[in-house]
């Protein structure tokens, strides 16, 4: 356990399950990540209040019947692929369902990469000091033959959970070890929350400029409109599965309720946004991405010229923040 006046870092078990919680005395905020399940910063409580959808039953419930909440990390691709195959430096790679078991969406389309659930993070550091309390865990992919069949590019990805006054920053560094470029399509699938308010009472703010219109597979098709819905946005009646962009860095997303608000800021290499907000939740992720839904096949396809990746032996690296009010 790492202490300061303020703040706090400590390695604990729960349900049989090792966590890290991160606590902030000043800010009133606590968030628990669990590593041993995809590294996933399952609970965040401001004064006391769940922030986050949180798991139903025990951890260890959790991990052996998964299911998405807390801030899921969507990668080696973010959401959906239109089919079991994709591009990458104009070669083409087929996945292989006998070899892993493949998350599949409605339309029987993978979706959200491989790691959502992983157990293979390692605590790396644990820290505090006067100004902060922060975890980084460490994921190495290339170790595991069974997604490297997947996705052939050597990697390793170190995230930070760090928390300073009141404002969580999860902060994700990704090192290639490959000899080629690697293709980046990575995400977060948060689940935010207003306890206490049901979802018919929030307003959110969406600072997008751009809307990606998608098929019927919800697949962009390339085709974007302006984005023209009012501002703050009503959530009662509607439904989101959407992407956006358009947002300049420091702009801020929020959905506030009975006047209580959560604020979510992108940096500058998330420059793609998933709205999702299902009627039957009451639950909103505004999830960071760094390029569309399928982006390695539509880039290939000449459809989409957004895609990123990371020159052999280089190191990406990108934040996004977290902030309340009201609470």
């Amino acid at each position: 356990m790492a202490q300061d006046a303020n703040y706090s870092a400590q390695k604990l078990t729960r349900d049989g399950i090792e966590i890290v919680r991160l606590a902030d005395i000043a800010g009133r905020t606590e968030l628990s990540i669990a590593p041993p399940i995809g590294n996933n910063a399952f609970e965040m409580k401001v004064n006391g209040r769940p922030i986050l959808v949180t798991p139903a039953g025990t951890l260890d419930e959790w991990k052996s019947k998964p299911v998405n909440c807390g801030i899921p990390f969507l990668a080696p691709w973010a959401n959906r692929m239109d089919g079991d195959a994709y591009w990458a430096n104009g070669k083409r790679f087929a996945l292989n369902s006998e070899v892993i078991n493949l998350r599949r969406d409605a339309n029987g389309l993978p979706i959200h990469g491989m790691l959502l659930f992983a157990d293979a993070w390692r605590v790396v550091r644990l820290n505090q000091d006067a100004g902060c309390a922060e975890v980084t865990s460490r994921l190495e992919f290339w170790k595991h033959p069974e997604w490297m069949a997947q996705f052939p590019f050597a990697h390793a990805i170190e995230m930070t959970h760090r928390l300073a006054g009141g404002v969580i920053e999860i902060r994700v560094a990704i090192e290639n070890l490959s000899d080629e470029r690697m293709p980046l399509s990575i995400g977060f699938h948060p689940w935010y929350q207003i306890p206490g308010c049901e979802r018919d009472r929030w307003t959110v703010h969406l600072p997008v400029r751009e809307h990606h219109e998608l098929s019927s597979k919800m697949i962009p098709t390339g085709k974007t409109t302006p984005y023209d819905l009012p501002d703050p946005l009503p959530l009662a009646g509607r439904h989101f599965d959407d992407v956006f962009s358009g947002h300049d860095s420091g702009e801020e997303f929020w959905v506030e309720g009975d006047g209580r608000r959560i604020t979510v800021r992108f940096g500058p290499k998330y420059p793609v946004a998933v709205f999702y907000a299902p009627q039957a939740r009451d639950a909103v992720a505004f999830e960071p991405m760094t390029g569309i839904i399928d982006a390695f096949n539509l880039a290939h396809e000449g459809v989409y010229c957004g895609l990123q990746s990371i020159a052999a032996g280089a190191t990406w690296t990108e934040s996004f923040w977290i902030r309340t009010t009201g609470f």
